[in-house]
């Protein structure tokens, strides 16, 4: 049988399901070790912990996806850092980098990034990374 997901307003919900929400949290965070010291922390038992812990999860609306782009990069001293240092100034984390070697004088790179805090569209990031010097193409690869 396949997994079916719902959306609940968590005011209806057991409170032990919102506790074991905010262990996860405690554990997420390093506030506390263990899944024994998270349900002590919040006050549900362990064994409410062990069975709900990874059945029930937060949704936030306003979270918004991972995106991926890919860049091709002239092969310049500090392309890639001029381009980190532009991508953080819209308040967006990358998550992994995958960088091929220079050939033919470019290189190859690929970013996840996570776009929540993000301050503008992506539209605007592509078209101010595609008018760095240092770059030859940008473009976000649609999963």
């Amino acid at each position: 049988m396949a997994k079916k997901f719902i959306i609940v307003d968590s005011e209806v919900l057991p409170e032990v399901f919102l506790k074991t929400i905010e262990a996860k949290q405690l554990l997420a965070s390093g506030e506390v070790k263990g899944l024994s010291a998270a349900a002590k922390a919040v006050g549900i038992s362990r064994s409410a912990l062990y069975k709900y812990k990874d059945k029930v999860f937060e949704f936030n609306e306003n979270q918004k996806s991972v995106i991926t782009i890919t860049v091709i990069l002239k092969d310049v001293l500090g392309a890639l850092q001029s381009l980190l240092k532009l991508i953080s100034s819209y308040h967006i984390s990358v998550v992994t980098i995958t960088q091929s070697a220079p050939s033919d004088g470019a290189a190859s790179v690929s970013l996840d990034l996570r776009t929540t805090d993000m301050t503008d569209d992506i539209e605007v990031l592509l078209k101010d990374i595609n008018s760095q010097s240092f770059v030859i193409l940008a473009k976000e690869i649609i999963k």
